[in-house]
């Protein structure tokens, strides 16, 4: 089986400080890894090479084969990897199910008019979105609460919407950043069978 992701001999130097150096690792498809290290180790800036965030100072990141050195972290989200942070980053203003269907945006795709004038094709592409929100939700035991406002939820619930609104990407490999920091032990273990029932389903973590 090839390698959905490598790191080949990356480094990243801020200014005289060596932040990374010489990372070099791979991921198969359908499987979970992870990255272990104290605070400071540099296990977000891995993160943050491999979505576009930052350019890594030396050395490659490839996706099924392909580089992903110079591409926009909106280009990188459309081939296919999404992330969540460290600090959550959610729209606490809106819905658990708009924030699911906010990281739907490259799927949908409608124009200005359908969204205007309620075409036929909107409104089904609209019914779809909404759909697939709720079973993303589902997944995270959080569709009981789809039309609450997301500034509602407990730590831990945001923590589990954020992951709900990375899988709305579709993506090939899903980053999750220290997700369960913050948590007791019973949301810990909550979170964790939630995210190895997303392994099961055949998604790369």
């Amino acid at each position: 089986m090839s390698d959905l992701l490598e790191l080949k001999n990356v480094s990243r130097h801020f200014g005289g400080l060596k932040v990374l150096q010489d990372v070099s690792f791979s991921v198969k498809p359908g499987t979970i890894s992870g990255l272990i290290g104290p605070n400071g180790a540099g296990k977000t800036t891995v993160f943050n090479l491999i979505t576009g965030l930052l350019p890594p100072t030396t050395g490659d990141i490839t996706l099924d084969g392909a580089s992903l050195l110079g591409r926009k972290p909106h280009a990188i989200t459309r081939s296919g990897i999404a992330r969540t942070f460290q600090n959550i980053r959610i729209f606490k203003e809106m819905t658990l199910l708009e924030n699911v269907i906010v990281g739907m945006h490259r799927h949908l795709h409608y124009g200005v008019a359908g969204l205007v004038f309620a075409l036929p094709k909107y409104r089904a592409a609209e019914k779809r979105a909404r759909d697939r929100a709720r079973e993303l939700l589902s997944w995270m035991k959080l569709d009981h609460k789809a039309d609450d406002l997301a500034d509602n939820l407990s730590y831990g619930a945001q923590r589990r919407l954020e992951i709900a609104r990375a899988l709305a990407t579709e993506p090939r490999l899903l980053l999750l950043d220290e997700p369960v920091a913050g948590m007791n032990c019973t949301a810990k273990a909550e979170l964790m069978r939630e995210i190895g029932n997303i392994l099961a389903r055949g998604y790369t973590i």
